[in-house]
């Protein structure tokens, strides 16, 4: 899916990076993520070496898959919501929009990753890590809206309470091929919404920083 007034040029950097991905995933899920090199990554997703270390640092990058705009992307969709929207809700819609932009669409891909990074313990663990710079773009942004400082708790709280649903939702899609995984995700946000949907007082700010 192409992304609002997105150039051409990126459109074809989008899809390359996205190939690469596939190919390290399939190769890995395939043949073993640990017998696999770059060499047949990029000739798997039809680029050449070089290309391929133009988008991803390493293998591990490619496998893990972060996008490095999702986070700048989910924080514009935050901001950009009504004014009559609270924080929560332009949080939550943002992350939904994010998943049915990105994510419905791969789902054998996702579900595949999942296997191999659940063989590698110590990639799932920086596969969640990778979350941390979008989640300060995420709070930084919810923090605006409810004009409260960075520094708040809630914010922090909201953003933080929200990766772990995702994380919880993704665990239950794969086990389940009849459930969306954005209904999953949505229903994961309401459960924790209740308490979070309103913005705290300045006062309450006390030794939230």
């Amino acid at each position: 899916m192409n992304q609002p007034g997105e150039s051409l040029r990126d459109r074809k950097k989008r899809r390359t990076r996205a190939a690469l991905e596939r190919a390290t995933v399939r190769l890995a899920a395939e043949k073993g993520y640990d017998h696999v090199t770059v060499e047949e990554i990029a000739a798997e997703a039809d680029v050449s070496v070089r290309t391929f270390f133009n988008y991803f640092a390493s293998k591990d990058e490619a496998l893990i898959g972060a996008d490095p705009e999702a986070g700048p992307r989910m924080a514009e969709r935050v901001l950009a919501a009504a004014d009559e929207v609270t924080p929560f809700e332009a949080y939550r819609s943002s992350v939904l929009a994010e998943i049915t932009d990105e994510l419905d669409n791969a789902r054998d891909l996702w579900l595949l990753r999942k296997e191999v990074l659940m063989q590698r313990p110590d990639l799932l663990v920086r596969a969640f890590a990778t979350s941390a710079e979008s989640e300060q773009l995420l709070a930084s942004a919810v923090a605006a809206r409810a004009g409260l400082p960075e520094s708040h708790l809630y914010p922090r709280l909201l953003v933080a309470a929200g990766s772990a649903a995702f994380r919880c939702a993704v665990t239950r899609w794969a086990l389940d091929d009849n459930v969306a995984l954005g209904d999953l995700v949505g229903d994961a946000l309401d459960l924790f919404g209740a308490g979070l949907a309103h913005v705290p007082s300045h006062h309450h700010e006390g030794g939230t920083s």
